[in-house]
């Protein structure tokens, strides 16, 4: 059993049964014969649906790395620990993660991170190794048939590439989320959660059911940014909420092509980084955004189960 199939022996025989047919779905066209639904659409949105309330009754497969907690992947009997995190740039992630990362490098194993987080966190440290991942997914954009809206801006000179993919409706969605988040103090968690729900109904599009743009992502993020021993259940949470990364890159890809490159293809991409580059230390710890941890444990067990490489080429 995988990290990314999770632990399904105490759940439900009819839940562990469902969990496997979607997981044997290789496409959307499969998703039909499977959910029974009327098209694809219908058949993603059905099997998204059940596939989250079905992993809340299994066990979850985050583990802790000397207290970090991320998914554990052996492949060719090296340890390879993806550790999802906010990025947001707060002083206590910031803390917490220099605090691991130190001990990992003076333990002697590898550390590579998301690219953009390096000089967030890890500034200063130069044994933290930042992945090409960005740049790859810029060359990628580059190669689309429709003019590259992320490759222009990068031309044109402009920083913040992802902040220009945003439209203003997912902006006013992000000042909408916290405006609701900071009424959670007044109101409850529990009251905010319930207004959230029906925002991110009226907020997120096809897009967004894909990268998981609803409010309770936004609220545990930010609740983990502020209070890093909550990564765990910001973690625990995107374990369960994506399908297998074919099902979700197919779903995106045809409603935005340049954002899955954004998304779930550097999931791809930086699984093969770390496979590509690792020094057979004892351990290989990949530092990334909490929404990128499942795809990339569910290539680096594709390859691990497989054997076929990953495709990697340098980027020019």
């Amino acid at each position: 059993m995988t990290a990314a199939q999770a632990d399904v022996s105490g759940a439900d025989e009819h839940v562990h049964r469902r969990l496997q047919e979607i997981r044997s779905a290789g496409d959307l066209a499969d998703l039909v014969r499977i959910t029974g639904a009327e098209d694809e659409h219908e058949a993603y949105v059905d099997a998204k649906r059940e596939w989250a309330a079905a992993m809340r009754g299994v066990p979850t497969p985050i583990a802790s790395a000397g207290g970090l907690p991320g998914t554990r992947v052996v492949v060719d009997g090296a340890e390879f620990w993806i550790h999802g995190i906010t990025h947001a740039g707060t002083d206590a992630e910031r803390e917490v993660l220099r605090e691991h990362v130190g001990r990992f490098l003076d333990e002697g194993e590898t550390v590579y991170c998301e690219q953009g987080i390096r000089p967030m966190y890890f500034d200063d440290l130069p044994d933290v190794c930042e992945m090409d991942d960005y740049r790859w997914a810029m060359a990628e954009c580059r190669k689309l048939d429709a003019q590259s809206r992320v490759a222009t801006f990068r031309d044109e000179g402009h920083d913040g590439i992802l902040e220009h993919l945003l439209t203003r409706a997912s902006q006013f969605r992000e000042a909408t989320f916290s405006i609701i988040d900071a009424g959670s103090d007044v109101y409850g968690e529990a009251f905010a959660s319930a207004v959230g729900d029906v925002a991110s109904v009226f907020f997120t599009g096809h897009e967004d059911l894909a990268i998981r743009g609803e409010y309770e992502a936004f609220a545990r993020s930010r609740r983990a940014a502020e209070n890093p021993a909550k990564l765990f259940d910001l973690q625990a949470y995107y374990a369960r909420s994506f399908l297998p990364q074919p099902l979700e890159r197919e779903w995106l890809r045809r409603h935005d092509p340049e954002l899955e490159i954004l998304t779930h293809a550097r999931n791809e991409r930086m699984a093969a980084y770390a496979l590509s580059h690792h020094d057979r230390a004892p351990a290989v710890h990949l530092i990334v955004g909490a929404a990128h941890q499942p795809g990339i444990a569910y290539y680096l067990e594709r390859y691990r189960d497989d054997g076929r490489p990953l495709p990697f080429d340098p980027v020019e």
